[in-house]
């Protein structure tokens, strides 16, 4: 990194030299200046006046005798580029960025330290009787130093920015990797890791699972400003919300507005130490939203088909508990079947009422009666038995929501 340097104020073409010697005179006194403005900058720029060993008061001193001694040195010796000091600022601004703090408040005692030190400096060269010239030149010098250094702590800022900005985004990633490890995380790992990552504990917490694909670029990225921790690499990508359920920050049509318009499933809500839970059932949801069994929209709640999870959660369990409960359906045509499950299961949830089955299914109730005389030849006693109503209803509602074969 290369630093600006300052311009020959000693002895350049038209320029008044300054008194090497000076230097000397003025660094006998640099201890006492750095005193006088470490005091003016804390009395000016209130967050330096916070306690000496908090994040701004711990470099302050440091800094003034810095620039300082940038400033006796380009008298002392003009080309002397001042890059080690320069650098030390550059660190402080990099330092400023990645402790989130704001670039303002050092700019600012910068100046207040800058001019007060010029003050100082002012008193020494009209006791030894200098050369209005001489001053000038000396004042000049003074505010070129001072500019040095807070473009070197700029600079460092910026760079300490991007890395910041990188940094936070590992460590939020770390954290998301720990909150949906396998076993619930230690609170106290948990609070340390949040700290580092500049994220809010919840106390409850939604997974989201969204539908990945090659075509998705940044642009698609989810937009996370409310809290969410986000991890697009993971297969599927995947978004842990903090407090989905309160003020409404990801109800409805602004949590597809957030998502970008990519297919997702949100999870249940859950304490945060269940957030694992939470992702298992959504990614299980995103499953079915892509075979058909849970509607293909943009967004699916998990908590709007937990039926639906819940049937599918052992699949071969399901298929054996179908081919059990339905197997007196094997007996009938394919067509026959469907009319006579669709026909079943409305009959089973409607408490074996036929106007109300006949009139759900738009037919006639006449026709009702017919299907269900075919259903007690098929299925005999099991149709009165609650155990084995149960499992049809479950056998029956599996089979409704797979969807239709062209």
């Amino acid at each position: 990194m290369a630093f600006p340097t300052p311009r020959d104020l000693t002895g350049g073409p038209g320029t008044t030299p300054v008194p090497a010697e000076l230097a000397e005179l003025l660094r006998a006194q640099l201890a006492a200046v750095a005193d006088e403005v470490e005091e003016e900058v804390r009395r000016q720029v209130p967050e330096y006046a916070l306690p000496p060993d908090g994040p701004y008061g711990r470099n302050l001193r440091a800094g003034v005798v810095q620039a300082l001694t940038l400033f006796v040195d380009h008298i002392a010796d003009p080309r002397d580029d001042g890059e080690s000091i320069a650098a030390t600022y550059y660190a402080l601004g990099r330092g400023v960025a990645q402790e989130g703090r704001s670039l303002d408040v050092l700019q600012s005692a910068l100046r207040v330290g800058g001019m007060h030190a010029w003050r100082c400096m002012g008193r020494t060269a009209e006791t030894l009787g200098l050369d209005s010239t001489v001053v000038a030149a000396l004042g000049e010098l003074a505010f070129q130093t001072v500019h040095e250094v807070a473009e070197a702590a700029a600079a460092g800022y910026a760079e300490g920015q991007l890395r910041s900005t990188d940094e936070l985004e590992r460590r939020r990633r770390r954290l998301l990797e720990l909150l949906l490890g396998e076993g619930p995380p230690a609170p106290e790992v948990v609070r340390k890791l949040a700290h580092g990552a500049r994220w809010t504990v919840p106390r409850q917490v939604a997974v989201v699972a969204l539908a990945g694909g090659p075509d998705r670029g940044e642009e698609d990225r989810p937009l996370a400003s409310s809290g969410a921790l986000v991890d697009m690499e993971s297969r599927p990508p995947r978004m842990l919300v903090p407090d989905p359920d309160g003020s409404g920050r990801w109800a409805g049509r602004s949590f597809t507005v957030a998502l970008r318009g990519r297919p997702a499933a949100i999870g249940p809500t859950v304490p945060l130490a269940e957030a694992a839970q939470s992702l298992r059932w959504a990614t299980r949801a995103l499953g079915l939203m892509g075979r058909g069994v849970l509607p293909r929209q943009e967004v699916v709640r998990c908590a709007d088909h937990l039926s639906t999870l819940l049937l599918y959660a052992d699949e071969p369990l399901l298929g054996r508990l179908q081919a059990r409960a339905l197997a007196p359906l094997d007996a009938v045509s394919a067509g026959q079947r469907a009319r006579l499950t669709e026909t079943l299961l409305v009959w089973l949830l409607n408490g074996s009422n036929v106007p109300d089955v006949a009139a759900r299914l738009h037919i006639h109730p006449q026709t009702v009666r017919y299907r269900l005389r075919q259903l007690e030849k098929l299925f005999g006693d099991a149709l009165h038995d609650p155990d084995a109503r149960l499992e049809m209803i479950l056998a029956l509602r599996a089979e409704s929501a797979q969807p239709q074969q062209d």
